[in-house]
């Protein structure tokens, strides 16, 4: 781990917990075993989804990532509904990162190849998923290859390819963001991409139909701090009535900018909200607000 990274203030702790009604622990059990039963049915199909055409193998990944996501007990609403197709170019889709949960949810609208750290390519049943999927690996320890990883990011984005990234560089419980960190948004600018925003959030049963207008906190989705998946995993399908929600929003060009930064802030904007001083972020939390940020958490995705 090198000191440049960023990191968020969410604890396990502090943030991942149960804040509505609780499943019982045999119903839990079983949805365990169907979430996983699906990823694994999904790594042993990837070579053959490889085979098909551009058209059905987006279909079929985008229902086979919507019915893992149902699968682990949480229901997906989707705004607005996106109609059936690929990007005209290159697109990169920009999230805020809350949970595991984010990549398939991203996938279920908008599959594309996904930024993650390399660590990732060892997690069990979800690092070779990843990788037969065509996942971007970068070195988050080694400030020196950041060139390179931005470099791979604009080929793939020249080649027509969606690329789904989560540029705050860490998880978040949900009441609170980090900064964009600016260089993938250099790999649209180099490649002429188009920015795609997407706002993601969750919600209990127990937060009611205005839990989303409040920003609600993801409760028992986050994955954050030094949160093993194995804990994770079993909170998610603990939780009754968790609900995803995904804001595909309009895209933004990125030519036309003055430069990263000033793309990244706009993008965050449009997810977020305008960024905060340091300090000032809900619940006491601390935005961090430079692009030499502190250590990051162990359960960082990219």
């Amino acid at each position: 781990m090198t000191g440049w990274l960023p990191v968020a203030p969410c604890t396990p702790d502090g943030c991942a917990r149960h804040t509505g009604a609780v499943r019982a622990p045999l119903p839990a059990a079983l949805l365990l075993l169907c979430g996983c039963a699906l990823v694994l049915l999904g790594v042993a199909c990837v070579p053959l989804v490889r085979l098909l055409g551009a058209g059905p193998r987006r279909r079929l990944t985008r229902r086979w990532a919507r019915a893992v996501v149902r699968a682990f007990g949480v229901r997906v609403t989707v705004r607005p509904h996106l109609p059936d197709g690929a990007p005209g170019g290159g697109e990169l889709v920009v999230a805020n990162h809350i949970s595991w949960l984010d990549i398939p949810l991203v996938a279920s609208v908008l599959p594309g190849r996904t930024v993650a750290k390399r660590e990732i390519r060892g997690w069990p049943l979800l690092g070779p998923l990843a990788a037969l999927g065509g996942t971007l690996f970068i070195d988050r320890d080694r400030l020196r290859a950041l060139p390179a990883a931005v470099r791979d990011i604009a080929t793939a984005l020249r080649s027509g390819s969606r690329v789904v990234v989560f540029p705050e560089g860490s998880t978040w419980c949900g009441r609170g963001g980090g900064v964009f960190r600016p260089a993938v948004f250099q790999a649209a600018i180099d490649s002429g991409a188009t920015v795609r925003p997407v706002r993601i959030t969750y919600r209990s049963a127990a937060h009611g139909a205005a839990a989303h207008r409040s920003g609600p906190a993801a409760g028992a989705v986050a994955f954050v701090g030094a949160d093993p998946l194995a804990a994770s995993l079993w909170r998610v399908v603990r939780a009754a009535g968790l609900t995803a929600r995904i804001d595909v929003l309009a895209p933004l060009p990125a030519d036309g900018v003055d430069g990263r930064r000033a793309l990244a802030r706009r993008v965050r904007a449009a997810v977020l909200g305008p960024e905060e001083p340091c300090g000032s972020g809900p619940s006491g939390q601390t935005a961090v607000a430079s692009d030499r940020a502190n250590r990051p958490a162990e359960s960082v995705h990219h």
